[in-house]
């Protein structure tokens, strides 16, 4: 029963957002935003896909949240990943996400495409999502690279 719940929440999550990824974006919150995906993605010796960079952002006012997600392009393959909440200081912060240990989900080494978007999610009533805007975006030619050998 909890499995079919996650995936619900899942679910509606991505619906949320594929529908508001075509919507014009609406006021936001967060100004003087940059995010970077590093050129170079790795598969760990224990399986995951790990992707990293950069971003900044300087909050105006605290309504929401604002996340990292970085997707990796592959031969048909597209791997989304979220790497957390966002401090929104104005200063430079790392990022990194990684996939489940195991799973590469048919990401391989050689050429691929990375995407990395800094979202902030505005909250209706309760804990679901209202909104979800794209506030900064890069998107880059990388290279896979395999270090279970």
């Amino acid at each position: 029963m909890r499995t079919t719940a996650i995936r619900l929440a899942l679910t509606a999550c991505s619906a949320l957002a594929a529908t508001t990824a075509l919507a014009v974006p609406a006021e936001a919150t967060v100004f003087h935003q940059e995010i970077s995906v590093r050129s170079d993605a790795h598969i760990t010796p224990d399986g995951r896909i790990t992707l990293s960079g950069t971003y900044s952002c300087e909050a105006a006012s605290p309504v929401g949240a604002v996340q990292v997600k970085a997707t990796v392009i592959q031969e048909g393959v597209r791997l989304t990943m979220g790497a957390g909440d966002a401090v929104c200081d104005g200063h430079e912060h790392p990022w990194r996400v990684e996939s489940k240990p195991g799973r590469t989900w048919g990401v391989h080494e050689g050429a691929a495409r990375a995407v990395a978007q800094l979202q902030e999610i505005h909250f209706g009533g309760g804990m679901l999502p209202r909104a979800v805007d794209t506030v900064a975006e890069d998107a880059r030619d990388i290279t896979v690279h395999d270090r279970r050998r």
